[in-house]
């Protein structure tokens, strides 16, 4: 199914569905991949201490190959997978409540709003709000979940959370850049590589 991300990237949308994608083979390869890939990469937060923000990050970014490639329900069910198998295997808890939260799901909704809302500043707006409502409340489950009080996070006055949320901000539109920048080098340099031409 052709989507904004791929007609962004100088996809031409007649030919999205004429290179075996919707090959019921092809389909699970590749959707089991993707999320094997998405996985691991959570997995890598019991390994990797300091992945806790990154790893997510990673991780909801190749979910973005199962939106150009298959739409919105099957990017949703590759989420879905990697979202409840990490918490059961990747060993940090508050890095898996980030990819659930925000960015296992995000590179989805992306996508919706950009194909489906032509004001860039609406999309922008929209995208925000979802972010700072998912931060907040991934704030307040992991502050609940790791039973720590809201005490302990003022330092000299300053209430860390707060300066962290302003600086989620900043990193988020990096974040919205870079999930952009990775579909189009796929669909412009490693599609072809993977659905040869017949």
């Amino acid at each position: 199914m052709p989507i904004a991300y791929a007609i962004v990237a100088g996809w031409d949308a007649d030919n999205v569905n004429k290179k075996g994608i919707n090959n019921s083979v092809y389909r699970l390869a590749l959707c089991s991949v993707i999320a094997a890939l998405s996985l691991a990469t959570m997995m890598l937060t019991g390994i990797i201490p300091v992945g806790t923000f990154a790893f997510p990050c990673f991780a909801g970014i190749f979910i973005s190959v199962i939106v150009v490639e298959y739409g919105f329900k099957w990017a949703m069910t590759v989420y879905g997978v990697v979202a409840c198998l990490s918490l059961f295997l990747a060993g940090d808890k508050e890095a898996v409540i980030y990819f659930i939260m925000i960015f296992g799901y995000y590179p989805v909704l992306k996508a919706v709003f950009e194909s489906k809302i032509k004001s860039k500043p609406l999309q922008y707006v929209l995208k925000f709000a979802v972010f700072n409502a998912a931060a907040v409340i991934s704030f307040f489950l992991g502050t609940y979940l790791l039973s720590i009080s809201a005490e302990e996070y003022t330092i000299f006055g300053v209430y860390v959370p707060l300066v962290f949320l302003v600086a989620g901000n900043f990193l988020f539109i990096l974040y919205d850049l870079c999930v952009s920048a990775f579909v189009m080098q796929y669909v412009r340099r490693i599609r072809d590589k993977i659905f040869k031409k017949k």
